[in-house]
């Protein structure tokens, strides 16, 4: 049985604005409306999640297979905190797009992979991914890897869980934090492929995309925003 642990939303930070008149150049950090997540907070949560997963997987030699681009961060770190790290753990990656551009997903779902079947079959696998909020984009993986490819098992650990944005139901088994209905970025998470390498999780302010005719509060974060 999967003990789920989530955490909500924690206090908001506001990043100060530039001094007006000043010559210093403009930085990601100066996009965000907010900070939801530190890098501490993201760091504290992790190592109990690769703690948790490293019990529930003694003796399973599971497969970590990270969904791309989003979830690199969180993958990279996470199976890091898995310890002690059971034997015959093995990573790889999958990539799965739903996102183009802009911020609403297409609900067209696209998977590229290079994953041999033989290599595949009969593997505990933990998908990583960066985001789960309408579920579409995890779902179709995790078909994919049951119908396609024969896995013993499949549960999937996210960092963030918007389920307010659910289209399917569906539970992630492992759970960072609950995500607030609110377009955020940074630490893996992008929009049209920018702010992924900011180290926390922020809100993005409406004027940096107010020019896609986004209303003020978009209902989707940049979910593995590939294509």
């Amino acid at each position: 049985m999967v003990s789920v642990a989530t955490a909500s939303a924690g206090p908001t930070t506001s990043v100060a604005p530039l001094k007006k008149g000043t010559a210093e150049a403009r930085t990601y950090h100066d996009d965000m409306k907010c900070i939801l997540w530190t890098a501490s907070d993201l760091a504290s949560r992790i190592s109990e999640l690769g703690r948790q997963i490293a019990a529930d997987y003694e003796g399973k030699a599971p497969l970590v297979l990270g969904v791309l681009k989003g979830s690199f961060m969180f993958y990279s770190d996470l199976v890091r905190a898995i310890e002690p790290c059971p034997r015959g753990l093995t990573m790889d990656f999958i990539r799965a797009s739903s996102y183009g551009s802009g911020t609403e997903s297409t609900g067209d779902v696209k998977l590229k992979t290079d994953l041999k079947k033989e290599k595949v079959a009969g593997r505990h696998v933990i998908l990583v991914e960066d985001i789960v909020d309408t579920a579409l984009t995890i779902t179709t993986v995790i078909r994919y890897l049951q119908e396609e490819c024969d896995v013993a098992s499949v549960r999937t650990a996210t960092l963030l869980d918007k389920h307010e944005r659910r289209v399917i139901n569906y539970k992630p088994e492992y759970v960072g934090f609950t995500c607030p209905n609110e377009f955020v970025v940074g630490y893996g998470l992008d929009f049209d492929e920018e702010y992924r390498s900011i180290p926390y999780i922020g809100v993005l302010k409406p004027e940096c995309y107010a020019h896609l005719g986004i209303k003020p509060e978009p209902a989707e974060s940049g979910e593995s925003g590939d294509e």
